[in-house]
């Protein structure tokens, strides 16, 4: 194997129509304090298969890298092994989190050398890893905080495809995982989770239309959805957002900024707790069935938000006919909304870790694209709730 950080790629040199042509979300990179017992947090608690490890084992010294997967949806949970490293820095900052929504493309460096020029500060410059196997290239630039874009090409034995396969090593560091029990335990007992839906990201006030710019400057996306502080508002506090889109069947960008109110939303709550630094708050994960989802979620110990019995007295009368069971979407404390091509199922985490900082959606679209707006404010009175026992509103 051997890595270059200027790499005298052929494929830099092929015309691409369109350089920042996303293909699929190749990844998202989570720092965390301890990989190893994350990886069997998110295995435990939502069914993902530890499929394969970069670490001292596999000859790396600054950092250990476990690959989770589930459907198309691929995590990769980074920690460094040195106080220097960059993971680590950062999880001392803001605790474990996320760092990279990355993309595949045809080819890293046309799409980052186009990014650079419609504006974007790099993060890393395209570097390149190949083996006998095939070649990944890789570069990334700057988004909003800590929030990095990598762009992914790969060739080979390492194209997407085959990955998508699995029994491929993702990245020539990478190793298949020997057999474990947790891998077989959910195999056998699926839960269902197959997509990155959309991922949201909270920023300062003010500076919501700055990245929405950003997006639509730097990446080519479009402004899909806008919910002002009278959409997103209860008694205490508010915000607002405005949902960005690739326009390429892949995931939606929310991002969110504080509105004024009488106490702190969300949005504030989130800062304070993460250095003052914009970040994703939370990824929206897909299901078909919602209903069986979030039971075995629930099964598996998965804490999420509490919704009054008082929702459920009037959401039909609001939603009209499904075809879950209504029971058991109210027993499931599952939340329901629909627009005018469908309807959505939608139940949020709470935080994943000590600081509130990060949590998931388990989402499913019958039609629908929207995100909810009818819940709104049973969502954000529920996480006010948590914020007041937390003593942060």
């Amino acid at each position: 194997m051997t890595t270059s950080s200027s790499p005298s790629s052929a494929t830099s040199a092929q015309a691409v129509k369109d350089p920042l042509r996303l293909i699929d979300v190749d990844y998202v990179r989570f720092y965390v304090g301890n990989a190893k017992q994350a990886a069997y947090f998110y295995a435990q608690a939502f069914g993902f298969e530890i499929e394969q490890i970069s670490d001292l084992t596999t000859g790396q010294r600054e950092a250990a890298t476990y690959l989770l997967t589930q459907g198309n949806i691929r995590f990769l949970l980074t920690t460094g092994l040195d106080k220097n490293h960059e993971a680590q820095k950062e999880v001392a900052l803001y605790g474990d989190g996320i760092k990279d929504i990355a993309f595949t493309v045809d080819d890293s460096v046309a799409a980052y050398e186009q990014a650079i020029r419609n504006g974007a500060e790099s993060a890393y410059e395209p570097k390149e890893v190949t083996d006998e196997r095939g070649t990944v290239l890789s570069s990334g630039v700057k988004s909003f905080g800590r929030v990095v874009h990598s762009f992914v090409s790969r060739s080979g034995e390492y194209s997407l495809e085959k990955v998508k396969q699995r029994g491929i090593p993702f990245l020539p560091t990478f190793e298949l995982t020997p057999d474990l029990a947790i891998n077989e335990y959910n195999r056998q007992n699926p839960t269902g989770l197959f997509y990155v839906d959309h991922c949201v990201g909270n920023v300062e006030m003010g500076k919501m239309d700055t990245w929405v710019k950003w997006y639509e400057d730097v990446l080519g996306f479009k402004l899909f959805k806008h919910f002002d502080d009278k959409d997103i508002s209860t008694e205490y506090s508010a915000l607002m957002s405005k949902v960005m889109d690739s326009g390429r069947e892949l995931i939606k960008i929310p991002i969110n900024e504080p509105a004024e109110g009488k106490r702190k939303s969300q949005i504030e709550e989130y800062l304070d707790w993460h250095n003052n630094t914009p970040g994703i708050q939370h990824l929206a994960l897909l299901t078909k069935d919602e209903l069986n989802t979030v039971g075995q979620l629930r099964r598996r110990g998965v804490d999420f938000l509490e919704i009054p019995e008082s929702y459920y007295d009037i959401v039909w009368d609001r939603v009209g006919e499904i075809k879950e069971n209504v029971d058991k979407v109210k027993d499931l404390r599952v939340l329901v909304d629909r627009d005018d091509k469908g309807y959505l199922l939608q139940i949020f985490t709470k935080p994943l870790q000590d600081r509130p900082t990060l949590f998931f959606e388990i989402i499913c679209r019958r039609g629908s694209e929207s995100f909810g707006k009818g819940n709104f404010k049973a969502l954000f009175e529920s996480l006010e709730l948590e914020q007041d026992r937390r003593g942060n509103l």
